[in-house]
C-alpha cells in the first residue's frame, strides 16, 4: 500500500489536524453496540479486521509524520516520557526487533531492514533515518533501543514484566497519554496503576484482564479498543501538562462541539516477547471530531446513543461530565432512531457529500 503523509500537520497551538475521507472511514469507532460498559473485550491481534486500522502489526497512516514530530518535541521538553528500568534492556532489543521487522515487512515502500549477521541498516524513508548498528550494543545507535525505535512509531508503548504473579510497569514511552503518567506508574503492579478507574474494578474487569494478559503467549498477539474524548486534536494530554489543555474543556459551546471535541481511540496491542518474556503494549491514539464521525450515519447515531446514556461515574472518568449535554444535544441531529448494525464497522465505502 501507498501512504500519502500529511507533513505540517500539529497537535498543538494552531492544530492543524484534520482526518482524509479515508482515514476517517478507517477509524477504529470502539462501540460495537449502542451501550457502553466496560469489558476486557480482547481479540487476536492478526491482519484484518472492521477497518483498515486493524491491517498491520502497527499502523502507518497518513498522520505518521506529523505525530512522530509531535513526539520528537514532547520528549525535548520532558525526556522523563521514555522510561525503561535497568533490568528491562533486553526487552529493549526485542521491541526494536519486532517493530522494525513488523514496518518493513508490512510497509516496504516506506521501511527497509537489512541484516548481516549482529550488524543491521535501518532505512526510514518518511522521516529521512538511515543508521546501520550493531544488534545488541546500545552505544551503536543515537538512544537506546526502545526509544530509538518508539521515536519512529505512532502512539505510546509499555513494557510489563511479567514476575510475582502479575504484571510491572517496567518501561515506557508516553507522549500521547490520555491523562495518565509514565513516571508517576512506573514499576508499578497492574492493580496499582489501573487503581483510578471507576466501576471496573467492582466488575471484575482488572482481575480478567490480568490473568488473559499473563496467558499471552509469543506469536499470538491479542487487541483491544480502549476510548475517551478531547477537546481539539491534542495528543499530549498528560497530567504533567494538565495546565496547558484543561482550560480547553470550557471552551465548547453547542456552535463548535462538533469541530472542537474529538473522540480519543486506543488502538491497544499486546505482543510477548521472545528473549525477555516481557509483552509490549502499544497504545496507538486515533483522533477524530464528532463532526468528521457524524458523516458516517451509523457512527453519528451510535455515538449519540452511547453518549446519552452513559454511566455517571464512567462519563466523570473520562472527562465528559462538564461536556456531554452540549455534545449530546449537537449529535441528536444525526439520530433519526433508526437501528444501528451490530459491530464497529462503518458499513458504507464512501462518505456522503
Amino acid at each position: 500500500m501507498t501512504t500519502a503523509f500529511k507533513t505540517d500537520e500539529t497537535f498543538r497551538d494552531d492544530f492543524r489536524y484534520s482526518n482524509s475521507d479515508a482515514a476517517i472511514l478507517r477509524f477504529p469507532f470502539p462501540f460495537p453496540e449502542d451501550t457502553y460498559m466496560y469489558s476486557v473485550n480482547m481479540e487476536p491481534h492478526f491482519p484484518g479486521g472492521a477497518t483498515d486500522a486493524f491491517n498491520t502489526a502497527f499502523d502507518v497512516d497518513e498522520h505518521y509524520v506529523g505525530e512522530c514530530r509531535e513526539r520528537a518535541l514532547v520528549l525535548a521538553q520532558d525526556p522523563n516520557r521514555c522510561l525503561v528500568l535497568p533490568h528491562m534492556m533486553q526487552a529493549q532489543w526485542d521491541t526494536l526487533e519486532l517493530l522494525m521487522e513488523s514496518m518493513a515487512r508490512d510497509y516496504p515502500e516506506h521501511f527497509t531492514l537489512e541484516r548481516d549477521g549482529d550488524r543491521w541498516t535501518w532505512h526510514n524513508r518518511p522521516l529521512g533515518i538511515h543508521d546501520t548498528f550493531t544488534f545488541g550494543k546500545v552505544d551503536t545507535l543515537p538512544y537506546e533501543p526502545f526509544e530509538y525505535i518508539a521515536r519512529q512509531a505512532q502512539g505510546d508503548f509499555t513494557l510489563q514484566d511479567q514476575r510475582e504473579n502479575t504484571l510491572y510497569l517496567d518501561g515506557g514511552i508516553a507522549t500521547t497519554q490520555a491523562d495518565w503518567s509514565l513516571e508517576f506508574n512506573v514499576g508499578m503492579t497492574f492493580h496499582e496503576w489501573h487503581g483510578p478507574v471507576p466501576v471496573a474494578h467492582e466488575l471484575g474487569v482488572f482481575d480478567r484482564a490480568l490473568q488473559y494478559l499473563m496467558r499471552v503467549r509469543y506469536g499470538q498477539p491479542v487487541r483491544r479498543l480502549n476510548w475517551t474524548m478531547t477537546v481539539n486534536p491534542r495528543l499530549d494530554t498528560s497530567p504533567e501538562n494538565y495546565p496547558l489543555w484543561g482550560p480547553d474543556r470550557t471552551t465548547l459551546t453547542p456552535e463548535n462541539v462538533g469541530k472542537l471535541l474529538h473522540l480519543r481511540v486506543e488502538l491497544q496491542t499486546i505482543f510477548r516477547l521472545p528473549r525477555s518474556n516481557a509483552l509490549l503494549f502499544g497504545i496507538r491514539a486515533y483522533l477524530a471530531s464528532i463532526e468528521e464521525l457524524a458523516r458516517v450515519p451509523k457512527w453519528g447515531r451510535r455515538l449519540h446513543r452511547v453518549l446519552r446514556d452513559l454511566h455517571p461515574e464512567i462519563a466523570a472518568y473520562k472527562g465528559t461530565d462538564r461536556y456531554r449535554d452540549t455534545a449530546v444535544a449537537w449529535l441528536s441531529q444525526f439520530d433519526d432512531g433508526a437501528p444501528t448494525e451490530p459491530g464497529i464497522a462503518a458499513g458504507i465505502s464512501s462518505l456522503p457529500a
